[in-house]
């Protein structure tokens, strides 16, 4: 882990989605390290065992299911007594095939995770911390969401998706105290990997003028920059973490 400023989310309540593993678990232990109380979601019940290990509160949970979603938000905000800060890292990548041969199952299942539940979980989130008159949300969006990867069509979607999610509800909220961005990286090493073909991960890469994937930490950075009160006049913004990939 990067270094830390201590202080900075003393007091504060987070929930984290996808938060046993990856950029999602990267951010949460730095939440942590920084003095929040943080609440990671997923559904792998191994990975949340480990986390729990690492002094964070699992939660099994679903964020495809929109009730669900709503209960256990309803729940976390209640046991830590109130909710300042929601990153939405949840999501899968689908299979890297073209369009036209894209299975409808997993059209289904990427879009039912990456944006449906960015949708479900914003939508209960915000009211709770307009309510409070604070909160923090981060979406995690992917530098494919602005620029389309070829043979990722439910993946780049879905993230261009949450871009415009993140834009609506920031204006919807901009005269709050509640402020909604996203970040959109390019390739992170983390075990999304996991999902793809080696062909798809190499040709990630070649498009990185850096010469390499991200790492969690670096996109944990900006997400607690974001999530903090630091970030103050931010809202309904999309900031690329790309390695120099982004061109707009």
């Amino acid at each position: 882990m990067t270094d830390t400023f201590p202080n900075r989310f003393t007091g504060r309540k987070a929930i984290v989605t996808g938060g046993a593993s990856g950029i999602g678990l990267a951010a949460a232990l730095r939440m942590q390290a920084e003095g929040a109380t943080v609440t990671v979601w997923d559904v792998n019940e191994a990975a949340l065992a480990a986390a729990e290990a690492q002094g964070l509160t699992p939660a099994l949970v679903d964020v495809t299911n929109p009730e669900g979603t709503e209960a256990a938000m309803q729940a976390a905000s209640s046991a830590m007594n109130g909710l300042d800060v929601l990153v939405c890292s949840a999501g899968i990548t689908g299979p890297n095939v073209p369009t036209w041969e894209y299975p409808l199952d997993d059209w289904h299942a990427v879009t039912n995770l990456n944006f449906h539940g960015v949708f479900y979980c914003n939508r209960v989130a915000a009211p709770l911390m307009k309510a409070a008159g604070y909160g923090r949300i981060v979406n995690i969006a992917s530098v494919a969401g602005k620029e389309g990867n070829p043979n990722a069509p439910a993946y780049s979607a879905t993230k261009a998706a949450v871009i415009g999610l993140t834009k609506s509800l920031g204006k919807e909220l901009a005269d709050t105290a509640v402020t909604v961005n996203c970040i959109a990286p390019a390739a992170v090493e983390s075990p999304i990997f996991d999902q793809m073909t080696p062909e798809f991960i190499a040709f990630m890469k070649s498009k990185i003028p850096m010469g390499r994937f991200g790492t969690t930490d670096e996109i944990a950075a900006m997400i607690c920059w974001l999530a903090s009160p630091e970030a103050s006049f931010t809202t309904g913004a999309c900031f690329d973490q790309s390695g120099g990939r982004a061109t707009f």
